[in-house]
């Protein structure tokens, strides 16, 4: 990715051919949603900051406690953040059944499931209270777009986090698709998928429901960074530290000429400002091993070439819903001029570029 990639005109090309694009950036405390329109500048597109599905469901069961009630769920796999008002729910005695496939937002293993005291019924058992589970409802968003004045997308497109379906544990899953991200290629922007590996059973789910690309909101948060262009051309110097502080995971990268040459991923909760200084000191050196990151209750780190001239990648860009933890350790960015839509803009860019690389290989240029 190069400064030129950054040209509007691309995002403006990609837009008129496509036609308006719903991005949705799901994330454990809210879902941030852009619509982006042809013909009109990106500060006119409307924007959304709402409650991610999960707190919504867990609302939802809540409320049904409340009044001492039995719950069925049903639709699909979706993120987990409503698993706490379950385990209350269960704890104070409430009976919980559900599918095959909305089980699965619970754990993919079923004998977890079942050992949870959850029952496995495909029909709402009598005297059970349905709840559907979904990161993506077709309804939902036609309905709120229809109702304040803005055209339907013609393409869906959504960023989750999706640790995968792995038989060792997820974190370990997780650090291997990253690996396998980085070993694929450097540029973030081909790491959205056409289609998700069938281990990623979240994004799976997703593209059943939106029919368009996908991606993990880690690769979303960097696709934004990079929509900064001060970042952008400094990384062309030397290299630089993106680190996005999110409300559940801090994701840091290794950035020289845009190509990712280091990702490090923790739970935001677990780590001192200290720890987490000392952790970013030693992933600047690419010195920090996986296993130490995941010993602490961490996912892990994963390092691709990493370029002698890149230098000491001390330059340090910091954005994200909890950013104010590394306050004064770098310099706050803000894609675009908003910081929670950084994942959705960054998509954007990403599927721009990339289609303007496919015209350009058909055509020859």
């Amino acid at each position: 990715m190069t400064t030129e990639n950054m040209v509007p005109e691309q995002v403006a090309n990609f837009l008129h051919v496509t036609g308006p694009v719903l991005l949705l950036d799901i994330g454990s405390g809210t879902q941030d949603v852009l619509l982006a329109r042809p013909g009109l500048e990106p500060e006119n597109w409307p924007r959304f900051v709402l409650p991610a599905p999960a707190r919504m469901v867990a609302q939802r069961i809540r409320a049904l406690a409340a009044l001492k009630k039995s719950i069925w769920l049903y639709g699909g796999n979706m993120g987990g953040g409503f698993s706490r008002a379950l385990h209350e729910h269960i704890a104070a005695g409430l009976s919980v059944s559900a599918t095959e496939k909305a089980a699965r937002a619970i754990h993919d293993n079923p004998e977890v499931v079942r050992k949870m005291g959850i029952s496995c019924s495909e029909h709402a058992p009598s005297g059970y209270v349905p709840v559907h589970l979904a990161d993506y409802e077709p309804a939902y968003w036609e309905s709120l777009l229809r109702h304040v004045g803005l055209p339907l997308p013609h393409m869906v497109v959504a960023a989750a986090q999706d640790h995968g379906f792995h038989v060792q544990s997820n974190r370990v899953g997780r650090m291997k698709s990253w690996r396998a991200l980085l070993e694929k290629s450097p540029e973030p922007e081909t790491w959205i998928y056409t289609a998700p590996p069938p281990t990623l059973t979240r994004l799976v789910a997703i593209q059943a429901a939106t029919g368009g690309p996908v991606a993990d909101t880690g690769t979303a948060a960097l696709l934004g960074a990079l929509c900064v262009p001060e970042l952008l051309e400094r990384s062309w110097r030397e290299g630089v530290t993106v680190v996005n502080v999110g409300n559940s995971h801090v994701i840091g990268a290794l950035v020289y000429r845009g190509r990712i040459c280091g990702l490090y991923e923790h739970h935001t909760g677990m780590r001192t400002l200290e720890e987490l200084l000392q952790d970013l000191h030693e992933f600047r050196l690419a010195w920090l091993p996986d296993e130490q990151v995941r010993a602490g209750g961490g996912h892990g780190t994963a390092f691709a070439d990493v370029p002698e001239e890149a230098g000491g990648f001390m330059p340090t860009y910091i954005f994200g819903p909890r950013r104010e933890l590394l306050r004064g350790q770098g310099q706050f960015i803000a894609p675009h001029g908003d910081m929670m839509l950084a994942g959705c803009y960054g998509l954007l860019h990403g599927l721009a570029l990339a289609s303007a690389r496919t015209v350009g290989n058909e055509s020859g240029t």
